[in-house]
């Protein structure tokens, strides 16, 4: 995308809605590689996402075993215009199971409590809870029909936003 007063907009868009949303869906794959579709409560932070997963939970063991997984944030039903197309933001991305004793583990935890509350230090407190940390690998932001964005880049809103031009079309009789 050349204009990059328009690409700065979509930054500014994308973040505001991420922010604007408390819970994420979560496909991590099992240990046979098959997809497994979750959800859980999460926090930005500098350019991540952070998520506080249980062992006891499917997607907590699966993220531990492999680091691919892919994120979904979408608008909710009762607030979408059109039921088939409400705004989301989708992310292939890597998980890293943070470690307790770090910096980012605090950063994390603390992002979580700011957005979700004390329940977010009582959760942290139970060994079978861990903080991952999800980095985006690329995505898209769909605003509406026809204005689909490719996220390409290692951030929330990459390094470059490119409009996807390759829309619906009619079907063919044969």
């Amino acid at each position: 995308m050349k204009n990059k007063g328009l690409e700065q907009r979509l930054s500014d868009e994308i973040l505001t809605f991420l922010d604007s949303r408390r819970t994420l869906h979560l496909s991590s794959l099992d240990e046979d590689g098959h997809p497994y579709a979750s959800y859980a409560p999460f926090a930005l932070g500098t350019e991540c996402i952070y998520v506080l997963l249980s062992d006891i939970a499917v997607h907590g063991r699966n993220l531990k075993q492999n680091s691919k997984a892919a994120v979904l944030i979408v608008e909710d039903e009762s607030q979408a215009a059109t039921i088939f197309a409400r705004i989301r933001v989708n992310y292939q991305v890597s998980a890293q199971h943070l470690q307790i004793d770090s910096e980012e583990y605090k950063t994390g935890i603390h992002q979580l409590f700011k957005k979700h509350g004390d329940r977010i230090h009582n959760l942290a407190e139970l060994s079978d809870f861990n903080l991952f940390k999800l980095t985006p690998l690329g995505g898209r932001y769909v605003k509406d029909f026809g204005r689909a964005f490719s996220i390409a880049g290692n951030t929330l809103t990459g390094e470059s936003i490119d409009r996807l031009r390759d829309g619906h079309k009619p079907r063919v009789s044969a």
